[in-house]
């Protein structure tokens, strides 16, 4: 069945508009006081007929001047998409200050910290299938395989939070056989920071060290002595942090150094690392600062900035 709806205006009283009387000193802004229109329409079918009313306010617009006086200043740019986020691999020889690095890179740029170490023994803890196979050869004394620790690392650079913050890989890779595997699985950095420290400031840090096996807490009896007498009588030394040990350790790292600098020799960015700790922040902040402002210049990313 069809319906026709016609519409039509429907000439009624032009309604009397009621003003309050106004002082004399408002007279002449009367002429911008809004002003109301009032329109019927109807529409009509076989059986009925509907008549609807409604009002509209008609306001004056103010002078151009004024929206542009009112108008807040931004100043909007877009963008195509937001850069990628940095993926940083760190080295350095122990007692390098490395672990201090990752703390304040970490703190400021919030990418996921990822040390080999302390991933392989989260394994072991959490009975994972890597960490069960981990811990059969730990058990023995025997250094992991490679293949092992790689899968581990992978598996963690692949989780949601390292692929949208960024990754800081910490000392890994050790050999050329690890950086080749690593990239082979599609991981490769931005940028290789490696904190070069002269091997006599290395073996003094290292040989001056003392843990508190109360607290956890690590001194160092030159530049970062105990608070207390107490404190100072149950430090205790590492087995390996002696001067004898500490020079075959710094012997291992340079030759494993040497193997994967060659895979990333043209990311490479070395840092004085015998400069006080906010000093070697400041240059490694500075290159990622760098790198970051390079990659938003790249990818046209810039955010909205209030004038």
């Amino acid at each position: 069945m069809a319906c026709i709806v016609n519409f039509s205006a429907i000439t009624q009283p032009k309604p009397q508009p009621c003003f309050a009387s106004l002082p004399a000193s408002t007279s002449s802004h009367r002429s911008n006081s809004p002003k109301l229109q009032t329109s019927y329409l109807s529409f009509a079918s076989n059986n009925s007929r509907i008549s609807l009313r409604y009002d509209r306010t008609l306001a004056v617009s103010p002078p151009r001047e004024t929206l542009l006086s009112k108008a807040p200043n931004f100043m909007i740019v877009a963008a195509a998409k937001k850069p990628e986020p940095l993926k940083i691999m760190i080295s350095g020889a122990p007692a390098s200050g490395k672990g201090t690095q990752c703390e304040l890179i970490t703190q400021k740029y919030g990418l996921v910290h990822v040390a080999a170490g302390d991933l392989l023994r989260a394994e072991v803890a959490a009975g994972s299938e890597n960490g069960r196979r981990a811990k059969q050869f730990m058990e023995k004394g025997q250094l992991v395989p490679d293949e092992i620790v790689v899968m581990m690392v992978k598996e963690r650079l692949l989780r949601p939070d390292a692929h949208k913050n960024g990754w800081l890989l910490d000392g890994y890779p050790r050999s050329s056989s690890q950086a080749t595997a690593l990239k082979e699985f599609g991981f490769e950095p931005d940028l290789f920071i490696l904190l070069d420290v002269a091997e006599d400031t290395l073996v003094e840090r290292v040989v001056g060290r003392r843990l508190d096996p109360v607290t956890g807490k690590i001194y160092h009896l030159k530049y970062s002595p105990p608070e207390t007498e107490e404190i100072a009588a149950r430090l205790t030394q590492r087995f390996d942090d002696t001067e004898e040990k500490v020079k075959l350790r710094l012997c291992t790292h340079h030759q494993n150094v040497e193997a994967v600098l060659s895979m990333y020799k043209d990311i490479t960015v070395k840092v004085n690392g015998n400069l006080s700790k906010n000093d070697v922040f400041a240059k490694i902040d500075s290159v990622l600062d760098e790198l970051l402002e390079q990659r938003k210049a790249g990818s046209g990313y810039l955010e909205a900035n209030k004038a």
